[in-house]
């Protein structure tokens, strides 16, 4: 049987530069090589694999059935070598990072994001703070939190937008409370990010309507519309499978809501610097 070989990744960076080029003397200025260094590596790949890889067109170099075969396989490689490389000389971080996160994006949006962040940062406590986004603000300016998602209907000066999303109208599954009047709608504390959009839209369309479960925990807002009491208004990303969202057309559009990541103006360690790039690249990942 014969021996497997190992593969120099420089000889495949060697590669891909002259098929992307189409030229040794470019390819070697890309890989800071001279020409006939880059000619011997493209050899030697030639000789480990047993193929030709390039075939001489005029004054260009054109990929082989064989290298083109090599050539999407050759980007991974060099993507998970550089990708494993830049993991291992990262700084391990340590510490306890506070972050603050809306009463309806912790269950629904975070759990991925923030396993990712603790399988690469096993040393770092991260200590959830989840309020509304008007208190989670007011906290992040007093010093009490080092960052925070905020729901909000347009973006604040040292926001990072994470993602659009609009308001939806959720009730009971089966359920009938959006044709009684008045209507009954849990609105949440005054602080809710939601609830001026809810009571303009209905105010606008001319529907009576009544608040009921005024509180800021989503526990009880679940509890009343899964009891067909109410109906209440959810991003339509955090509407969890045990509500339905109501699209009959008996009820108002509301409008767009943003998600953003608020930073402490006083400047950030460099832990939670780290949380927040996770969470930005995590949003761009998933959500995106």
């Amino acid at each position: 049987m014969e021996t497997l070989r190992d593969i120099d990744v420089r000889l495949l960076r060697a590669f891909v530069a002259v098929a992307d080029t189409g030229r040794m003397t470019t390819a070697a200025r890309v890989v800071n090589l001279s020409q006939g260094a880059v000619s011997q590596q493209i050899k030697r790949l030639e000789t480990l694999f047993d193929c030709l890889l390039f075939r001489r067109d005029a004054d260009l170099m054109r990929l082989t059935r064989e290298g083109e075969r090599l050539m999407v396989r050759a980007q991974r490689l060099i993507a998970l070598n550089d990708e494993i490389v830049n993991e291992m000389r990262a700084a391990e971080f340590s510490g306890e990072v506070r972050l603050g996160v809306p009463h309806d994006l912790v269950a629904m949006l975070m759990p991925p994001i923030l396993r990712v962040f603790r399988q690469a940062n096993p040393n770092v406590l991260v200590t959830l703070v989840s309020d509304t986004s008007k208190s989670l603000a007011a906290q992040l300016l007093d010093g009490e939190i080092d960052l925070t998602l905020l729901t909000e209907s347009k973006l604040g000066a040292r926001d990072h937008r994470l993602l659009t999303d609009r308001l939806v109208w959720v009730g009971a599954k089966g359920g009938d409370a959006q044709s009684r009047r008045p209507l009954p709608v849990a609105l949440g504390n005054e602080t809710c990010a939601f609830r001026t959009s809810a009571v303009q839209a209905l105010t606008k369309a001319g529907i009576e309507w009544r608040a009921i479960c005024q509180v800021g925990s989503l526990e009880p807002v679940f509890a009343t519309l899964e009891a067909d009491m109410a109906i209440a208004a959810f991003l339509s990303r955090t509407v969890p499978e045990r509500l339905d969202v109501i699209d009959d057309g008996s009820l108002p559009k509301l409008s767009q809501h943003l998600i953003s990541l608020r930073t402490s103006p006083s400047g950030m360690s460099p832990v939670a610097q780290e949380l927040a790039r996770h969470i930005r690249e995590g949003f761009e990942r998933r959500y995106t």
